[in-house]
């Protein structure tokens, strides 16, 4: 194998071993984001590989990192502790963001494209998250710290 790969590997598995929490969080959006590509190339019936870095669509990779670091801390720390109570605050304000803020400002954007039409370059319109897409973003995020902490 190439020399580069086995330092990859090597600072991946010493990563992992360093800070599970990250990497289990890193994995959780990294996982989102390959069930958002795959979701989006399906519907359109073509490959739609932009879909791996953007945002918007199901499901959330936001709500899915969010929830596993969550869960990860909950697990680690206990549920009572001082540490989940901050993570579960702050991943409060993503999620909400996701489905509320970003979402209305996608909504804005939809309208402003259609008042401008192709006159100028359009307003992207898929920055935030049906509710759907934050709550299925946050199962996947819970599925992973699982896997992660308790296999």
């Amino acid at each position: 194998m190439h020399p580069l790969f086995h330092a990859l590997a090597f600072f991946l598995h010493q990563l992992a071993h360093e800070n599970l929490m990250l990497v289990t969080a890193a994995s959780a959006m990294a996982s989102a984001q390959v069930i958002k590509f795959l979701v989006a190339s399906i519907r359109a019936r073509t490959i739609l590989s932009e879909r791996l870095f953007s945002s918007g669509g199901m499901p959330s990779s936001h709500s899915a990192m969010v929830t596993a670091l969550g869960t990860a801390v909950g697990i680690t720390h206990g549920w009572h502790s001082d540490l989940f109570a901050i993570v579960a605050v702050f991943s409060t304000i993503v999620l909400y963001d996701a489905v509320g803020i970003r979402y209305a400002v996608g909504q804005q954007a939809r309208f402003l494209n259609s008042l401008l039409g192709s006159s100028q370059d359009p307003f992207k319109e898929q920055l935030g998250h049906t509710p759907q897409e934050v709550v299925a973003g946050a199962v996947l995020g819970v599925i992973v710290a699982l896997l992660f902490y308790t296999i």
